[in-house]
């Protein structure tokens, strides 16, 4: 059976954390709509790139337009069977859309894995959905993930944490880890 999957994106999502998922979800035979607020299927949002170049915190670069496959005002928690939160800058202005917290919420609330990827355990945080739970995030994002009652660990930038039905991680350079993570959770 083929699983289906809701990505949820903004302009400025993490490239790689966009792109790469949602082509190798698909490579292993699961349908994505990716999705952003006020935007239909066939519109585009812009992605950044973030790199690690030896300063105190990632460079960022204009990245490429991703053209979204599906409609936000339309998708339901109830038809799909997993969530996936890329990171970047978008999860900071996702958190502030009511229907974007709820939709997190409806998949936690069933039970239904949710992956989080680098700034993305921002929108578990302001959907009040991880505490107790174990969870990573870019190491910027600890103090929130703290303050939402969940424990931080630090998997390091290739590693990711999986707890119950939440798969975190902390980069696009944990990729490998974290998709593993998510699809062994996935197919249960």
């Amino acid at each position: 059976m083929t699983k289906k999957i809701l990505m949820i994106v903004g302009d400025f999502v993490e490239d790689y954390e966009v792109m790469v998922p949602f082509q190798a979800l698909q490579v292993c035979g699961c349908e994505v709509a990716a999705v952003s607020p006020g935007k239909k299927s066939g519109e585009q949002i812009r992605t950044a790139i973030h790199d690690f170049e030896g300063d105190q915190t990632y460079t960022e670069k204009r990245g490429h337009n991703f053209t979204l496959n599906a409609d936000f005002e339309s998708v339901s928690a109830d038809a799909f069977d997993a969530l996936v939160l890329p990171g970047g800058r978008s999860p900071e202005h996702l958190r502030l859309n009511d229907k974007v917290l709820e939709l997190i919420r409806a998949f936690v609330n069933a039970g239904k894995p949710v992956a989080a990827i680098c700034h993305g355990p921002q929108l578990l945080t302001a959907a009040g959905v991880i505490r107790g739970r174990k969870i990573n995030a870019y190491p910027a994002v600890r103090p929130e993930v703290e303050a939402a009652g969940a424990e931080y660990v630090d998997a390091g930038f290739t590693g990711a944490v999986t707890d119950g039905l939440f798969v975190t991680a902390p980069a696009w350079s944990a990729h490998v880890e974290w998709l593993k993570q998510f699809l062994a959770v996935l197919n249960g």
